[in-house]
């Protein structure tokens, strides 16, 4: 038996870390910035990654703890800082062992703009002496619905990445393995995916299989896909990022696939198509 600590529980991996752990043997707290947005049946404290005497409290007694990357990525180099505070904190806390959210090919040369964050974070993770297990999460299925409700609407899907392909995973397959991995606490480094990696193509194909409506790959290029999404409103950092992640996908950086999910859980990870049947037909 052990004590466990899920970070970001408020948020929608948290949320399904929580309910994946719904059956655990262990002894599970869920800590959020604000713990008053937590509705779930286990204890609840404050872990404010912006204030370090809140995570050495929230961390004190607890085995196990898993960091879920925090979402500061409009001001350059404060999600490393939250994140290496968090590491100090477990140190101090005494924490055995720290499972974390990550990147894959996290390493110096990726081109998702974030990717630094991430590889700061695990080397900083390495250093602190802690036990531990980084799981590099592939792009979520969900995050596909970012952009194809308005593909089917105008019947046009707009990339300049259309041969790239990505191992994407559901995020409820992602955190049945961070569950896992907390409960089981194994060492090292895996990357987390879906069974299959597909182009936006195949994506596209699905979503008109599934909904009838015709929607045509529009390629451009960096600067062409950067500049539309700015002129839709999105924010510079946003649309920069989302830029890089193209370019990352054209490089072939978030096509591995991986049993990791099989192997963590027990259980095959589900298809981009099982996850858009029930978006899709919500």
């Amino acid at each position: 038996m052990s004590t466990i600590l899920v970070t970001g529980a408020s948020g929608q991996l948290g949320q399904l870390v929580l309910k994946a752990l719904e059956n655990s043997p262990h002894t599970v707290i869920a800590a959020s910035r604000d713990p008053s947005k937590l509705n779930t049946s286990f204890a609840t404290c404050t872990a404010d990654f912006d204030q370090p005497d809140t995570l050495v409290a929230a961390f004190t007694g607890v085995d196990r703890v898993l960091i879920i990357s925090t979402d500061a990525l409009a001001v350059p180099g404060q999600r490393l800082k939250q994140h290496t505070a968090a590491i100090d904190a477990a140190r101090a806390a005494g924490v055995q062992h720290i499972v974390y959210t990550s990147l894959p090919n996290a390493e110096p040369g990726n081109k998702i703009s974030f990717a630094p964050d991430h590889y700061g974070t695990e080397q900083a993770i390495k250093a602190s002496g802690i036990a531990h297990t980084i799981l590099r999460n592939n792009w979520y299925i969900e995050n596909l619905m970012i952009s194809l409700p308005h593909a089917l609407e105008t019947g046009q899907f707009y990339t300049s990445a259309p041969e790239g392909r990505v191992a994407y995973v559901a995020r409820e397959d992602a955190a049945r393995a961070a569950a896992a991995a907390l409960s089981d606490a194994p060492g090292g480094t895996v990357t987390v995916t879906g069974p299959e990696a597909l182009t936006y193509g195949d994506v596209v194909a699905i979503a008109n299989e599934l909904t009838g409506k015709p929607v045509s790959l529009i390629p451009l290029t960096d600067e062409q896909f950067g500049g539309g999404l700015k002129a839709a409103g999105l924010p510079d950092f946003v649309a920069d990022m989302l830029t890089s992640a193209e370019a990352a996908i054209r490089a072939g950086q978030l096509d591995g696939v991986t049993d990791t999910v099989k192997t963590l859980t027990g259980q095959a990870p589900k298809t981009v198509r099982e996850v858009l049947t029930a978006l899709l037909k919500a």
